[in-house]
C-alpha cells in the first residue's frame, strides 16, 4: 500500500519514451498473458461490455429503430477504454505484486468516480454522442427523412444506391476522424489517470504527445484494436468477451512502455 500511495500521492514528471513495433507486439503478448492468468476478471468485464452492446441493440429494435444498430455497433467500441479501467487495475496490481481480489479491484474501479478519470468518462461519452448525431445528420442529408424501417432494408439502401454509398463513404471518413481523435486522447490518458494523480487535461495532452511522437506504433496498435473490436461485434457482441480484456490489458502494457513517471 505504501508503494501505491507513493505512486499516486505525488505529482510525477512524465517522460514519453520512443516506441518500436516490437513494443506493440510485446504489449499484446503481455496482455494475453494477463488475460490467461486472470480469466475470470477478463470475462467479467468483457461480459459487461458485451451485454451493454446487446441491450442497446435489443432496445433499438424494440423502439423500431433497427437502422441505428449498425452506427451504434460501430461507434460502441469508442467507450471501450472507459469500460477497461478494471482491466488496467488488474495489470497494475499484477506488476506491483499486490493482491488481486474482487473487492480490491471493483473497489478501485468505483473509487475512480471521485478522481480525474471520471472527467474522461464525459469526454468519451461526448465524442460517442457526436458520432451518433453526425450519423443522423448524414442520414438526413443523403438519405432524406424516410429511413427504412428494417435493418435489412437500411443495409440494402446503403449498399446498393448512389446516395447510400456516398453516405457510407462520408460517414466512414467522419467516423475515422472521430475515432482517431478519441484514441489519441484516451489511449495513454486512461491508464495514466488510474496510475497517477494527474489532472485529466495533462493526461490527455500526454496521450496526444505520445501518439504524435510515436505515430507508427501507436496508430498500428489502434488499428489492430479497432479491427478486433469490429470483428467481435459480429456474433451478437460475444467476441467482446475476449477482445475487451485482451485490448485492455495490452493498452496498460503499452502505456507502461510509453510513459516513465519520475516522482
Amino acid at each position: 500500500m505504501e508503494q501505491q500511495a507513493l505512486e499516486r500521492g505525488s505529482l510525477p514528471k512524465l517522460q514519453i519514451n520512443p516506441l518500436r513495433m516490437e513494443d506493440v507486439r510485446a504489449a499484446f503478448a503481455d496482455g494475453w498473458r494477463d488475460f490467461r492468468t486472470y480469466p475470470g476478471f477478463g470475462l467479467f468485464f468483457g461480459a459487461i461490455y458485451a451485454l451493454g452492446g446487446l441491450f442497446i441493440a435489443v432496445m433499438l429494435t424494440y423502439y423500431h429503430l433497427p437502422w441505428m444498430i449498425i452506427p451504434v455497433a460501430i461507434g460502441f467500441p469508442l467507450i471501450g477504454p472507459f469500460v477497461a479501467v478494471g482491466l488496467y487495475e488488474i495489470s497494475r496490481r499484477h506488476r506491483l505484486g499486490e493482491p488481486i481480489a474482487w473487492k480490491a479491484v471493483l473497489g478501485e474501479v468505483f473509487r475512480q468516480r471521485e478522481r480525474q478519470l471520471s472527467w474522461m468518462a464525459f469526454v468519451v461519452l461526448f465524442i460517442f454522442w457526436i458520432w451518433i448525431y453526425q450519423v443522423r445528420l448524414l442520414m438526413a442529408l443523403f438519405l432524406g427523412f424516410r429511413i427504412p424501417a428494417t435493418l435489412e432494408a437500411f443495409a440494402n439502401v446503403v449498399l446498393t444506391t448512389p446516395a447510400g454509398l456516398l453516405f457510407l463513404a462520408v460517414g466512414t471518413v467522419v467516423g475515422a476522424v472521430l475515432a482517431i481523435i478519441l484514441f489519441t486522447a484516451t489511449v495513454i490518458s486512461m491508464p495514466l489517470l488510474l496510475d497517477h494523480d494527474v489532472d485529466f487535461v495533462t493526461a490527455m495532452l500526454t496521450s496526444m504527445r505520445t501518439v504524435i511522437e510515436n505515430p507508427r506504433p501507436m496508430l498500428t496498435f489502434g488499428v489492430i484494436v479497432a479491427g478486433m473490436a469490429i470483428l467481435a461485434l459480429v456474433p451478437f457482441f460475444l467476441g467482446l468477451l475476449v477482445v475487451l480484456p485482451l485490448a485492455g490489458h495490452a493498452t496498460w502494457h503499452l502505456y507502461r512502455r510509453a510513459i516513465t513517471a519520475n516522482t
